[in-house]
């Protein structure tokens, strides 16, 4: 299952992390940094959920690719909060070392799936 995943389980917790983090945005940007933070953030987990979920290595690999997109993306939104002060400097860099490391297990993942015997 996909629940058993490590990769999804700190993606999760990332995404936890990043609501937690712009709840305390400015009210003004509900529909813009906030929203965008978190539309990214949660769809790294549910990437890798309907990867996994359709039982196909092709599938999950392309699934996979799509995650890391979405954390490449929240990874520039992180930068956007830092430069309009949005969020202290030590909340940011926790947040950026959560991501670099969901970021290395899903390319880890991505490789093992693509250097499997049988493919």
């Amino acid at each position: 299952s996909y629940r058993d995943l490590e990769v999804w389980q700190r993606a999760c917790d990332l995404a936890v992390d990043v609501y937690q983090l712009t709840e305390r945005f400015p009210k003004h940007e509900i529909y813009g940094l906030t929203t965008q933070m978190r539309r990214c953030a949660t769809s790294v987990p549910a990437n890798i959920a309907e990867g996994r979920g359709r039982h196909n290595d092709g599938d999950f690999v392309r699934f996979l690719c799509i995650a890391a997109g979405s954390l490449a993306e929240l990874e520039t939104f992180i930068e956007l909060t830092r430069r309009l002060d949005f969020a202290g400097a030590d909340e940011l860099a926790s947040l950026e070392q959560a991501a670099e490391e969901v970021g290395k297990m899903l390319h880890g993942l991505i490789a093992a799936i693509r250097e499997a015997p049988g493919r």
